[in-house]
């Protein structure tokens, strides 16, 4: 039980992880904060090198849509699918 526990806290962090970085590349986008200020780049840096091995892979299967991507969508989706796969397989294993 406490294994589905531990990888379900995993994939919520996950999730909680792609919201920030979406947030994050908004308001730079937006110029409401800058890539100048030590503080934002470090934690943009931090969050991209968490993420980039997750994102890679749904990037590769996802076709090309210019400039919007959609892989940090496709990827929360996919994790809350695990996440109730995993809830239900504790559910049934105890």
């Amino acid at each position: 039980m406490a294994l589905f526990d531990i990888v379900g806290y995993l994939i919520s962090i996950l999730v909680m992880l792609v919201i920030v970085q979406f947030v994050l590349s908004l308001l730079i986008s937006f110029n409401v904060v800058s890539m100048q200020n030590d503080i934002v780049a470090s934690i943009w840096r931090a969050v991209n090198a968490l993420l980039e091995p997750v994102l890679a892979p749904v990037r590769k299967l996802m076709p090309e849509t210019g400039m919007i991507d959609l892989s940090p969508m496709v990827l929360i989706i996919l994790l809350t699918i695990v996440q109730i796969v995993f809830k239900n397989l504790a559910i049934a294993y105890a």
